[in-house]
């Protein structure tokens, strides 16, 4: 039976075949369908499986997944698609359920889906995560504003700012900010905008969602899928979740 693996975000690909050279074992048709909007990504990820896997077939998508819905092409054979990081965490509740409705409407039955997730832990250990002391995370939340400046014409001071992560337990998310550390104005000219700041005020740059066993289940079968198998690591810190289609 011929085998499809679509990957969102696949990136790199540097995990995926593990995945796929169990698909080996299990078909001598295997095709890999990596889908992300960096074609650089894509291209690299295209070379690492057709250098590990040349038995593979590999059949990449340049696309934006989230508004611009997949469309995968007629296969005659089971397709299994994988979110296996935790990009899913990266959308609101209502775009996560989106994008895996649009998954499933391209899916047949037999078909599956599997879901890496993220899962809540305690805040002491969600913060350091996301505010770690080498300062790696820090840098990243702050080269907005470097972009702002360089592509958006904007004056911002990033030593006015800091790096400020807090864990929402209401919406069961990291929020990333950066504060102003001083009364401040901003121009962002290509955009039109002046801006005040006052000592404290943030700029909401990102959300992660964590999940648990319930939140995942409900995303789920939401979006029209139902759950056949879970796995987690030792401390339940992430989960790969199998559904199929409802």
């Amino acid at each position: 039976m011929p085998l499809r693996l679509v990957e969102l975000g696949a990136g790199t690909a540097s995990k995926t075949c593990i995945l796929l050279e169990a698909a080996l074992r299990l078909s001598d048709d295997v095709t890999y369908v990596p889908v992300d909007v960096c074609s650089n990504a894509l291209e690299l990820a295209c070379a690492n499986v057709e250098c590990a896997l040349p038995d593979v077939r590999v059949q990449p998508i340049v696309r934006n997944y989230v508004t611009h819905p997949l469309r995968l092409e007629p296969f005659d054979g089971t397709t299994l698609a994988l979110y296996i990081g935790t990009s899913i965490g990266n959308f609101s509740p209502e775009e996560a359920r989106l994008i895996l409705r649009n998954l499933g409407a391209q899916l047949q039955t037999g078909d599956a889906l599997l879901l890496g997730t993220d899962m809540v832990k305690d805040e002491p250990t969600l913060l350091a995560a996301y505010d770690d002391s080498d300062g790696i995370t820090a840098a990243f939340n702050l080269n907005i504003l470097h972009r702002l400046n360089r592509e958006l014409e904007a004056n911002f001071d990033a030593g006015c700012f800091r790096h400020r992560v807090l864990w929402n337990s209401i919406e069961s998310r990291i929020e990333m900010h950066l504060e102003s550390m001083r009364e401040q104005d901003v121009s962002i000219e290509d955009a039109d905008l002046d801006l005040h700041f006052m000592p404290g005020e943030t700029i909401h740059t990102e959300n992660s969602y964590k999940f648990t066993n319930e939140g995942i289940r409900s995303l789920l079968e939401e979006a029209g899928f139902e759950i056949r198998g879970a796995w987690k690591d030792s401390r339940d810190w992430y989960s790969l979740t199998l559904a199929c289609l409802g």
